[in-house]
């Protein structure tokens, strides 16, 4: 008997979990072009098994000490790859955003949780080694994934470690650092003359006509699985104590769903008696989840922003955050592409982090909130920088200024010196 099954998060019809399985098969007939697909599946586990196998006062780290294994769709850790994938840095914030008001007052704790230290140096690297570990164990050796970059290196890397080979589907405009990447990994890449939906779309028929195992966020469950790990990781980090609020970028949501399903996990395990107020920062070019919370009926405005990891039109995991917005409160922001790049520089000159687009915007989310007095003093935040900024050079290449060469001779330096009051 399985340890989990999957549940459609729209009919609550359940589903076994010995077999290869996307969407909700009833669900998905009713889905369209243009609006994000019914019929995503959530992962279940035996809640009150999994409590009774693990009796103590302890529980949180005698699950901690096996790897979370039984909180994962996996049968053993065997297969696991051997890069080092999660254990991310998380670090302290001192000072940076000025949270001191003129009383003197200690302000707020910010926390970045560094996911670019993953291997192929985004978040990404969670949901592809579960994928990959997972179609280890059904002894799947091929796998196709659609991106707009850091899921498609991320696969890439991932599959070269485990000795996999993996296609990757891309829109033509594509950084070419991620690129470059999935061609070093020895993947085969399909750039296509088209949107992310496109590569969507057709990497969902090449899965269909060829065989191949389909690792398409919130498509494929297991990508959920997958990046609700860095909720462990940041409560086990944070010495078992909750975090206030966690800003997230979010593009089709998954990353979103998967950290509330980390929470939800231990919420269910009575391991933790609330849910953080998690945050979803989406760019104002790209901001299709958030502006159809409240809608009548799904309107899609073309995605146009520097954050190509969050440009998303029809967000594809758009249901299942909706619902966890509502359920546990969550709350929403969108940023501008310049308080993105702004956000970015001021990463990188206070803490030594050069974030891409995308995570800068997770860090300029809670900078809006600070500007905007919602953040309360004393309160603990943690923010999740997904991606290293040195995936998307052009993105920044505006905000900074490349100096010239001088000659080298001290005249020439002492010059600068004075140019720049040093």
């Amino acid at each position: 008997m399985s340890k989990y099954h999957f549940e459609c998060i729209d009919c609550s019809a359940e589903y076994p979990a010995d077999e290869v399985i996307y969407l909700c098969p009833a669900c998905q007939k009713k889905n369209r072009p243009g609006f994000p697909p019914r019929g995503v599946l959530k992962t279940i586990y035996d809640y009150q098994q999994i409590r009774a196998e693990h009796s103590g006062k302890d529980l949180f780290r005698k699950l901690e000490s096996q790897k979370f294994l039984p909180l994962l769709p996996l049968k053993s850790m065997k297969s696991w790859p051997k890069l080092r994938v999660g254990n991310t840095p998380i670090y302290k914030m001192d000072g940076q955003c000025k949270t001191q008001d003129k009383s003197g007052h200690p302000g707020f704790e910010i926390y970045l949780k560094d996911d670019s230290q993953n291997p192929t140096f985004s978040f990404k690297d969670r949901a592809s080694a579960l994928v990959s570990t997972w179609a280890q164990e059904k002894g799947i050796h091929h796998i196709i994934a659609a991106s707009t970059g850091n899921a498609g290196s991320s696969l890439a890397g991932i599959c070269a470690s485990q000795g996999q080979k993996s296609m990757i589907v891309v829109p033509a405009t594509a950084p070419l650092a991620k690129l470059t990447q999935i061609l070093m990994y020895g993947a085969v890449l399909l750039p296509v003359k088209g949107t992310y939906d496109d590569a969507f779309k057709l990497s969902v028929e090449i899965s269909e006509k060829q065989g191949w195992y389909n690792r398409n966020t919130a498509y494929n469950p297991l990508t959920i699985e997958g990046k609700k790990t860095v909720s462990f990781e940041l409560f086990s980090q944070l010495d078992q104590q909750l975090p206030d609020r966690i800003f997230i970028p979010v593009g089709d949501g998954v990353i979103f769903s998967g950290v509330c399903k980390g929470f939800e996990d231990m919420l269910h395990l009575g391991i933790i008696n609330r849910i953080p107020v998690l945050v979803a920062v989406q760019s104002a070019g790209s901001a299709n989840l958030i502006n159809n919370l409240k809608s009548d009926k799904f309107h899609i405005s073309p995605s146009k922003t520097i954050a190509d990891s969050i440009s998303v039109d029809v967000p594809k995991c758009f249901n299942m955050t909706a619902n966890y917005l509502q359920i546990y409160q969550g709350e929403t922001v969108s940023v501008t592409d310049q308080e993105i790049v702004q956000a970015s520089l001021q990463l990188a000159h206070s803490t030594g982090i050069f974030a891409e687009p995308a995570a800068a915007a997770a860090f300029a989310g809670l900078l809006k909130y600070h500007k905007n007095e919602m953040i309360p003093m004393g309160s603990k935040n943690v923010v999740l920088l997904t991606g290293s900024g040195l995936k998307d050079l052009q993105a920044v290449k505006s905000a900074i200024s490349m100096p010239a060469p001088i000659d080298p001779e001290m005249d020439a330096v002492e010059h600068i010196f004075s140019r720049f009051h040093i």
